[in-house]
C-alpha cells in the first residue's frame, strides 16, 4: 500500500505540497473547510468592488483533478491524534495517516476582545470580502436617506484599523470608491464627503517595510484623501463608532486588519508553541518528536530561522514544497533538508498608480512599484481563466475607475 500522506489545508503551502506530491509513489489526501483555493493576496478587491470571488478563487477538486494520486475531502479536522496517526474531523470520520501536513494556516486576532468582531470585521475568507463590500455599499446608501447631519457623517466615515498591507490596500480602495467610482451616482450626497481613516497602533504604516517605503506609502495614501492616525491604540469598538482612549469617532463602516493568530489546530497538538500560538517546528519543518508531521505556513514558527520567515503566500508556497521533497526523501531513506526562506520581495498597492515594492536593496513607490505589483499577481493567479478575468477587470478599472462587482444582496440590511 503506497504511503498516506494527508494535507490539512489548501491555502498556498498545502496547495504547493499537494503538487509538489504529483506522480510520486504516494496516496495524498487533501483536507479543507472550504471547496475552494482562496488568492488572498487579492481578496481585500473582491471587499472593495473590484473583483468578483471566481477571480480570486478556483475550486481545489478543478485544480488538483487531473493529479490521480489525490483525493479531496470538503471538511474541517477538530483535532489530531498523533499516538494513533489519526485526523478526527468534524462529526467523527476519522483518517489514518502515514504523513502529516498541517498547513490550516491563520484565524483572525482581536487580542481577546473577540466582541469586537460583530461590529468590525476582519478580512480572511470570502465570506468576510462579502460582508466588507456590503456594509460599504449599503452606507451610501443609508446615507442618502439620512436626513441628520450627524448620522449622515458616521455613515460616511470608514475606519481601518491596521496599517499592515490589507489594512492599507483596503484604506486607498475605500477612499478611490467614494472620489471615483459613486462620485456622480447620487443625488443627496456627495460620495467624496465621505471620510477613509486608517488607524495604527505603530509609529508607521507598514512597519514591515523600511521607513523610507513606509513613508511613501503614507504620503500616497494621504494623496488619495486617506486620513493617517498613528500611535493610536484602539480600546473599544461598538455599533456606533471606535473608542481610543478617550477619543471617540463617530463611524458606521469599521474594518480590523490589526492582527491574526495561529489556526487553533496547532493548540491540539500538544507540543510547544510560540507567543502567537504558532508550533515550533525543526529545520525540516517536522513536529518535535514527530517527524512523520510536518507543519508549514501561518501555522509554523521557526525560531531557529535568520531572518524571521515573514507570513506572506511566498513563504509558504517554499514551506509546502520542502515538505513534499522531505517526505520523497524519505521514501528513498535520503537525508531530509533543512528550510531556507528564499526573499522574493514585498509588495503592497495603494491605489490607482500607487505602491510600493521591496526587491533586495531596490525600493520602488508610485507607478513603478504598481506596475510590478499588478504584474507579480496575474503571474501568480491559480488558472489561466482567472489570469483573463482580472486583466480584462482591471484594464477596465483603470481606464474608467469604475468597480464593477457591486451588487448586493442584503439591500434592506441595517447599517
Amino acid at each position: 500500500m503506497p504511503t498516506h500522506v494527508v494535507i490539512l489545508g489548501c491555502g498556498f503551502g498545502g496547495l504547493f505540497a499537494a503538487r509538489a506530491l504529483a506522480g510520486a509513489p504516494v496516496r495524498v489526501t487533501v483536507v479543507d473547510r472550504t471547496n475552494h483555493h482562496l488568492f488572498q493576496p487579492l481578496l481585500y478587491q473582491v471587499a472593495t468592488a473590484s473583483l468578483s470571488a471566481p477571480a480570486v478563487a478556483a475550486p481545489i477538486r478543478h485544480i488538483l483533478a487531473g493529479q490521480g494520486n489525490a483525493t479531496v475531502i470538503y471538511g474541517e479536522a477538530a483535532r489530531i491524534d498523533t499516538a494513533r496517526r489519526a485526523v478526527v474531523l468534524d462529526g467523527g470520520d476519522e483518517i489514518a495517516y502515514d504523513r502529516l501536513i498541517v498547513a490550516t494556516g491563520a484565524a483572525n486576532n482581536y487580542f481577546g476582545n473577540d466582541a469586537w468582531a460583530a461590529h468590525a470585521p476582519s478580512l480572511k475568507t470570502l465570506e468576510d470580502a462579502y460582508e466588507i463590500r456590503s456594509r460599504v455599499l449599503l452606507a451610501f446608501e443609508q446615507a442618502e436617506r439620512e436626513a441628520d447631519a450627524g448620522g449622515r457623517a458616521a455613515l460616511l466615515t470608514f475606519v481601518v484599523i491596521g496599517a499592515g498591507a490589507t489594512g492599507v490596500e483596503l484604506a486607498g480602495a475605500f477612499a478611490e470608491i467614494a472620489r471615483h467610482t459613486l462620485h456622480g451616482e447620487f443625488r443627496r450626497i456627495d460620495p467624496r464627503n465621505a471620510r477613509v481613516v486608517l488607524v495604527e497602533g505603530g509609529e508607521r504604516v507598514l512597519p514591515t517595510y523600511p521607513p523610507d517605503l513606509s513613508e511613501r506609502a503614507r504620503r500616497q495614501l494621504e494623496r488619495l484623501g486617506v486620513t493617517v492616525w498613528l500611535g493610536r491604540r484602539v480600546t473599544g469598538i461598538d455599533a456606533e463608532g471606535v473608542q481610543m482612549g478617550s477619543d471617540r469617532l463617530a463611524a458606521k463602516t469599521v474594518v480590523w486588519a490589526a492582527g491574526i493568530a495561529a489556526s487553533p489546530l496547532g493548540a491540539a497538538l500538544g507540543v510547544p508553541l510560540d507567543a502567537s500560538g504558532r508550533v515550533l517546528v525543526g529545520e525540516d519543518l517536522s513536529l518535535p518528536g514527530h517527524p512523520e508531521v510536518m507543519v508549514i505556513g501561518d501555522l509554523a514558527a521557526l525560531p531557529w530561522h535568520s531572518p524571521p520567515v515573514p507570513g506572506t503566500a511566498p513563504a509558504a508556497k517554499q514551506m509546502g514544497r520542502l515538505a513534499a521533497l522531505n517526505i520523497l526523501n524519505d521514501l528513498i531513506e535520503g537525508e531530509r533538508k533543512a528550510f531556507k526562506y528564499k526573499d522574493v520581495g514585498m509588495l503592497a498597492t495603494i491605489g490607482h498608480n500607487s505602491a510600493v515594492a521591496v526587491l533586495g536593496r531596490l525600493h520602488l513607490s508610485g507607478y513603478p512599484a504598481w506596475l510590478l505589483w499588478l504584474l507579480a499577481h496575474i503571474f501568480f493567479l491559480i488558472g489561466f481563466r482567472n489570469r483573463i478575468m482580472v486583466l480584462i477587470d482591471w484594464a477596465w478599472a483603470y481606464w474608467t475607475f469604475q468597480r464593477n462587482a457591486r451588487i448586493v444582496l442584503q439591500s434592506r440590511r441595517g447599517i
